[in-house]
């Protein structure tokens, strides 16, 4: 190879930036969780019983760590940055960062699901890191929809804790904050999510699988005493059709006799 083979300094630099190694990090530890059914709504509608899948991993090294937690819904495709909360810990800054730039968007809404994965990685940054300085950032104009939108995301922010100001008078330009990671609430609503262990997970499963056995039984009795009315039913018609027959009959001999 000579020299003008070699690349240049600027197509060194013009070449695009690696991708993080942690970019397309997999879930790798899963637990089911349990959305309670909630009474319907105006804007989400009807919030049956749900059970979704949580997807947690982690990676650490001297200079970063990051926390990804995933949630997906069976027999529904969601897109890349729905039911996905990052957590990046800084260690050469000190400072944790909660999300990304876009915000968190939460498939269904109105379960509970935002606040839940907000509270995991805030309990997760606290057990290490808890003097660590929160990274704030502005929050999405488009999150923003109506009133009732905005005033319920200022509530989910700030009851984990979170600053939120506004730049503006028309209320539209916010941003958040926190001074420390050990500020943050890592509580969140269990009247709508519920974490299910594996072992209560078998027992619910051999529980419904008790109440079908114990239905079908009722079913199949219900069913016996339906077929013995129909046949029941079925000889009380023969007998009336033979009375009927029978008086016709009678009917006719007396009118037979009387003409007579």
């Amino acid at each position: 190879m000579n020299d003008t083979d070699a690349p240049q300094p600027e197509e060194q630099a013009e070449q695009a930036p690696q991708p993080h190694p942690w970019e397309g990090l997999q879930a790798e530890h899963f637990q089911l969780l349990r959305l309670a059914p909630l009474p319907a709504d105006r804007s989400s509608g009807l919030r049956p019983l749900r059970f979704v899948r949580l997807g947690r991993a982690e990676r650490h090294s001297s200079a970063q760590s990051l926390l990804r937690l995933t949630v997906d819904l069976p027999g529904q495709r969601l897109r890349r940055e729905q039911n996905v909360l990052e957590v990046w810990v800084d260690h050469r800054n000190r400072e944790v960062r909660f999300g990304a730039d876009q915000g968190l968007q939460i498939e269904p809404l109105d379960r509970g699901l935002g606040r839940f994965l907000l509270a995991q990685g805030i309990a997760w940054a606290r057990q290490r890191w808890g003097s660590y300085t929160v990274e704030g950032g502005a929050l999405a104009v488009k999150d923003v929809l109506s009133e009732d939108a905005r005033l319920r995301r200022d509530h989910f922010l700030r009851i984990q804790g979170f600053d939120v100001a506004y730049q503006d008078l028309a209320q539209v330009k916010a941003s958040y904050s926190a001074s420390r990671v050990s500020v943050l609430n890592p509580e969140w609503n269990q009247d709508k999510v519920q974490v299910i262990d594996l072992l209560d997970c078998g027992a619910m499963l051999q529980q419904a699988d008790q109440n079908l056995h114990e239905q079908q039984v009722k079913i199949t009795k219900l069913e016996r005493r339906i077929d013995l009315f129909k046949r029941e039913d079925s000889g009380l018609r023969f007998t009336i059709a033979c009375l009927v027959a029978l008086a016709l009959f009678q009917a006719g001999l007396l009118i037979w006799i009387a003409t007579r």
